[in-house]
């Protein structure tokens, strides 16, 4: 079934304990569709400037990823990111940003990407997140991220956004600030007051917590070993949920939680190099050898 991705295509400059690396391909659409495409077929739609070099391009070459939908704007820039994580990374300490392509007009969905059934919206301005919604016809599934940000500064526009998807992905401090919630369960059902069916409440290293209509249940993280970069360790999860998702075409409170766990699948092999050096070479196979791991050390008789 098809899916759809917009977020953010960038450079990315990292530094962790385990090392560094400078202008590497990062951003919330890439490290998504690389994840949802061992699933099902994706359409990604971005922005990047004409310094985006055909190397990063060749990364996106893949049977299941159509990239109609990414725009290079001549005498633009692509969006650069700068951050560094300390101690047990949970948290990435922001550098620099310069926005570049992403403070511009907002990139397009290709007419054949209009009839996409399934949609997901990476962080980005909420009223730019409804205008690109508005632009599928019937979307059986849209699903939004969303950052303190826009919880901070665009408040009401961020209501309207939830108001209009099925599901919502967030972590755990956003789901707090954004509810007035302390207790999680509490926070996830005050989301799902805003409209939404469903909240997947993401809390780093110990997994997250999906709420829906019909109670709630946490998954743990998968206990990687090697944990090198967390950067796109969220939108690598959303990919493999998603994905997942997308591949079997069903949304119920037991399909949500295996889509969950196998989010978090996507993201253990994401966080194990820089950039998308794992993600991108990680086989399906390897993904199902972990997903039967996973649910195996789940399973409480």
């Amino acid at each position: 079934m098809s899916l759809l991705v917009t977020g953010s295509i960038a450079f990315d400059s990292v530094k962790t304990p385990h090392g560094s690396v400078t202008d590497v391909l990062g951003g919330s659409a890439v490290y998504f569709a690389l994840a949802a495409a061992h699933y099902a077929p994706v359409r990604l739609v971005g922005v990047v400037g004409e310094d985006f070099p055909d190397s990063f391009r060749r990364v996106l070459d893949h049977p299941n990823i159509d990239m109609a939908g990414l725009e290079v704007r001549r005498g633009s820039k692509t969006f650069r990111w700068s951050g560094s994580y300390d101690g047990d990374m949970n948290e990435a300490r922001t550098l620099d940003v310069h926005l570049n392509v992403l403070a511009e007009d907002a990139p397009r969905v290709p007419a054949a990407f209009a009839d996409s059934r399934f949609v997901f919206l990476a962080n980005t301005h909420p009223a730019l997140q409804r205008a690109l919604l508005g632009q599928v016809k019937s979307a059986e599934l849209s699903v939004c991220d969303t950052r303190n940000l826009w919880i901070e500064n665009e408040h009401d526009e961020l209501i309207k956004t939830l108001a209009m998807v099925h599901g919502v992905i967030i972590n755990d401090e956003e789901a707090r600030m954004l509810s007035g919630q302390v207790n999680l369960i509490r926070a996830g059902e005050a989301l799902l007051k805003m409209g939404p069916r469903f909240a997947v409440v993401k809390k780093g290293e110990h997994g997250a917590l999906l709420v829906t209509r019909e109670g709630v249940a946490p998954i743990p993280a998968y206990p990687t070993r090697e944990v090198k970069d967390p950067t796109g360790a969220g939108d690598s999860f959303a990919g493999g949920l998603l994905g997942y998702l997308a591949s079997v075409g069903v949304v119920d409170a037991m399909t949500l939680r295996r889509a969950v766990a196998r989010g978090a699948v996507a993201a253990s092999f994401a966080i194990e190099s820089f950039s998308m050096d794992r993600l991108k070479a990680v086989s399906r196979q390897e993904l199902d050898q972990r997903t039967r791991e996973f649910t195996g050390m789940l399973r409480i008789e």
